[in-house]
Parts: C-alpha cells; structure tokens; sequence
C-alpha cells in the first residue's frame, strides 16, 4: 500500500524488452512525479537489476544509453553475474 504521500511513479512508454544472441533484458525508464529526471535500469531474465547513476533529461536519452551500451559491449553485458550500478 502506497503512503498518499509517497510521490508517484511516473513509467516511461519507451520501457521495452530486447533480445540478442538468445538473451533477452527489459529496459526500464522512470521517474518520480515531483522530478524531471529519468532512471535507466535493465533487468535481466533472472531479475538481476543494473541501476545507471547518471540520470538523463529525457526518457528517449535514457533510452539511447541503453542501447548504446548493449551496441558497443554487448546485451551480456546485463546478465553476466552481474548486478549493480553503471555509469
């Protein structure tokens, strides 16, 4: 049960799931109502999570981010043993 003065999350539409090489990870962009900046997260298929620190202005940017990393060092990346924070 949410406290009425817990802020509200705000879920990105861009939120997604991506597969490659047999390994899928779902994307997640949010934030708090009260703020403009959005948290990137990516969740692997065993629900390991991988927070970015870096908060982005836009959704889309976080978006990109994402995609960037999974471009440049693979979607692996995110399930290899691995859970935490990135950037």
């Amino acid at each position: 049960m949410q406290d009425k003065s817990d802020p509200a999350v705000i879920v990105s539409d861009l939120c997604s799931r991506v597969t490659g090489g047999g390994v899928s990870v779902y994307i997640q962009i949010y934030r708090l109502e009260h703020e403009t900046a959005w948290t990137l997260e990516v969740v692997d298929h065993e629900g390991a999570s991988t927070v970015f620190d870096d908060k982005f202005e836009t959704d889309q940017a976080a978006l990109d981010a994402a995609m960037r990393v999974i471009e440049d060092e693979g979607i692996r990346t995110f399930v290899d043993d691995r859970s935490g924070t990135l950037h």
